[in-house]
């Protein structure tokens, strides 16, 4: 993953896109990060049907991430592992009950390895695989 993914997608908003039985699901998340060996990390505050999904389909998960102004995107797919502990949760439950004055908690979070990095920024080199 080169260092303009990694930017997009620790400045934007990111779409989680998950599948299981044939019924297609798309959410927002904000409590996300990159680690430095290139993971992708998701605090879990409402993930019910990306937990229940994932669970079904191996793990197989997709994010995109985009910039509104410039077009640049990125979708990401790889394969998700749910954690209800260690420092990454900790991390994402600080940060969710400061937003939410404790109204709600990060219950647990994904650990997303990416396998494929596929351009979607119009032009070129969109489809074209990083």
């Amino acid at each position: 993953m080169n260092d303009s993914v990694k930017k997009l997608l620790k400045e934007s908003m990111w779409d989680l896109a998950t599948c299981a039985n044939g019924e297609p699901n798309v959410v927002p998340v904000a409590f996300k990060d990159v680690t430095p060996d290139g993971k992708l990390v998701v605090g879990d505050v409402f993930l019910d049907t990306t937990l229940k999904n994932l669970a079904t389909n191996g793990g197989k998960i997709a994010i995109s991430v985009y910039d509104a102004k410039t077009l640049e995107g990125y979708q990401i797919k790889g394969v998700a592992e749910y954690v209800t502990e260690g420092e990454v949760v900790k991390t994402f439950k600080a940060m969710v009950e400061q937003m939410f004055n404790g109204g709600a908690t990060a219950k647990g979070a994904l650990i997303i390895t990416p396998e494929k990095v596929i351009v979607t920024t119009p032009g070129a080199d969109n489809k074209k695989e990083l």
